[in-house]
């Protein structure tokens, strides 16, 4: 008799515990977004459902790295065309030796040394532009924004010192 008492009142707590539970309102966590896109970019929108945007980051982030292996691919070339030069090894061919000089050589190098590490820059940026976007998109999840929004514009007469001075007078209203 005591058991079956003691099932019952078991049975009741884990009832009312599991109602409650469900009851609970289910908030739209930051962090987690932030934490998501940082781990896997994009996922923090998947997390979001903002579905839309994962294929624009995907596009970003690998078009700055696309033209980051390029512009180190063609550094490295133009590096090795300048080691060519220098190296006084008779062994070695200089693909361009009557089209640039050494200093062109250098100058071209450069130029593509400079442009790899700005890529590398930018897809630095465009991660944390996606962790950014996530987190914001996160806090304003549950934003709600009525459709009755409207900014009224009319003259009106505003008196100063015994003076009336034409003005404008703006008020926005939501609901």
């Amino acid at each position: 008799m005591l058991s079956k008492r003691l099932i019952f009142l078991l049975t009741v707590v884990l009832l009312c515990s599991s109602l409650s539970a469900q009851s609970i309102i289910k908030e739209h966590s930051a962090k987690k977004a932030s934490i998501y896109s940082a781990i896997v970019p994009g996922m923090g929108q998947f997390y979001n459902k903002k579905y839309w945007k994962i294929p624009l980051i995907y596009a970003a982030l690998g078009s700055a790295f696309y033209a980051a292996q390029w512009n180190r691919s063609e550094y490295e070339h133009y590096l090795l065309a300048y080691r060519y030069r220098t190296d006084e090894n008779e062994s070695t061919v200089d693909p361009y030796v009557n089209r640039y000089t050494e200093s062109n050589l250098i100058t071209i190098k450069d130029y593509y040394r400079k442009n790899k590490d700005l890529a590398y820059i930018i897809s630095a940026g465009l991660y944390l532009i996606n962790i950014l976007d996530a987190s914001v998109d996160a806090h304003l999840f549950d934003f709600e924004v009525s459709d009755d929004i409207s900014l009224v514009v009319q003259p009106e007469m505003i008196n100063n010192n015994h003076q009336a001075i034409l003005g404008i007078s703006l008020t926005l209203n939501w609901h």
